[in-house]
């Protein structure tokens, strides 16, 4: 389980706007430290110093999350390559 950051506010769409410290990759699972999920990372955007990260709440209130880290679960899928012909 690697750690995204802690969200800074939601928008006006409802997505959860995060501070990343690790960069998740567009569809990730996104849960909170109860290891409950609670969204889906949707954008990352932002200078690459310092990116953003945009998640689509799973949950009815997200405003509740405010100021707390989220967190990416690993997909079944990552590490697993394809081989070439």
């Amino acid at each position: 389980m690697n750690r995204i950051g802690y969200v800074l506010h939601v928008s006006n769409t409802k997505n959860m706007i995060l501070k990343a410290e690790n960069i998740p990759r567009i569809g990730d699972q996104v849960s909170n430290e109860k290891l409950k999920s609670v969204g889906i990372v949707f954008d990352v955007f932002g200078p690459t110093c310092s990116p953003y990260v945009a998640v689509k709440p799973h949950i009815q209130e997200p405003e509740q999350l405010v100021n707390h880290i989220l967190y990416v679960v690993p997909s079944k899928d990552e590490g697993k390559k394809r081989k070439k012909r």
